[in-house]
């Protein structure tokens, strides 16, 4: 176990580089001058311009300038933001925390209500309720994610009054669970499809007919044969939409207003702060490799036939 958790590590070296570099690359190329957009229309000395940019270091190839980032990441340096000249760790040390919050709500609403309502559906395949889960997570997969959040701000907020509109700038919990309930609605419904479908299949399986042939309880031959197998592709799922949740909540955060990763990337793009972006999609691609190596971790504990070497 540990060789492999080793190696794995040393896998994820690379991945990690080459995510970052292809974000810090793609930033790099974006049309615009975030140092000559500070000045808005007015006219500015462009020798003005040449020594801020000396003294950012954007004026400096692209590979040196990378080397830069990361030589200062490993120090816990994401940069600075040129708009504003905080360190761009305050900025994530602010913002971070709220999206966390926001992303483990919707990750513990999908988990909960998916894996029960693709259980429910798949102990009775081809019945009635079967039929009208398929077709209820079909419709969630069809509505885009603004149109399903405005509809619930509009519903439960707006003719319900069950909860603000908005999200207040102290982020409480209370007012993160209906963002966290339309942030998670995609992916409770691939959730809810791929249990559902495990469980049919496993349930025709010969290791299930011999658990009721020897006179299994139905609780064990459920709880312990049939969920343990089934739950493998959900969980390889459920690993990677973790990080998902906590880079796709860009448009929910602009919706409720939730001050959090979603909008400061989206301040970012628009002030073309790289060094925000990089940083904030740094600390996603490390939460996407820790989980992925969670998971498979994961994998030993559901079926005991694994093995790592």
């Amino acid at each position: 176990m540990g060789r492999y958790v080793a190696r794995r590590l040393l896998q994820m070296i690379p991945v990690f580089l080459g995510s970052t570099m292809l974000v810090f690359a793609m930033m790099y190329v974006l049309p615009g001058d975030p140092v000559r957009a500070l000045a808005g229309e007015q006219t500015v000395d462009p020798a003005q311009i040449a020594a801020m940019k000396k003294d950012l270091g954007l004026d400096l190839p692209f590979w040196h300038q990378y080397w830069n980032y990361l030589s200062g990441l490993f120090q816990g340096d994401f940069g600075t933001q040129i708009a504003s000249q905080r360190p761009v760790s305050d900025v994530i040390a602010d913002a971070f925390p709220v999206t966390v919050r926001l992303a483990l709500f919707a990750f513990v609403f999908t988990v909960v209500v998916g894996i029960s309502m693709g259980v429910f559906a798949g102990l009775k395949a081809d019945t009635l309720r079967d039929r009208g889960l398929l077709v209820l997570t079909l419709l969630l997969i069809s509505v885009p994610s603004f149109v399903l959040g405005f509809l619930a701000q509009y519903l439960f907020a707006f003719q319900l009054g069950w909860v603000q509109p908005n999200v207040s700038l102290q982020g409480d919990s209370s007012e993160l669970i209906l963002p966290a309930v339309v942030l998670g609605s995609l992916s409770l419904a691939y959730v809810a499809r791929l249990t559902r479908t495990s469980i049919a299949e496993n349930l025709r399986s010969d290791y299930m007919r011999t658990a009721v042939a020897k006179g299994l309880p139905r609780r064990r031959i459920i709880g312990v044969h049939l969920m343990r197998n089934s739950m493998i592709p959900v969980i390889t799922f459920l690993g990677t939409d973790l990080g998902a949740l906590l880079g796709g909540a860009v448009v929910t955060e602009g919706i409720f207003n939730v001050k959090g990763v979603g909008s400061e990337i989206f301040d970012a793009l628009r002030h073309r702060e790289g060094s925000t972006v990089v940083g904030i999609v740094t600390l996603i691609v490390i939460v996407y490799l820790v989980a992925s190596l969670v998971v498979d971790l994961l994998y030993a504990v559901l079926d005991p036939r694994i093995r790592y070497a």
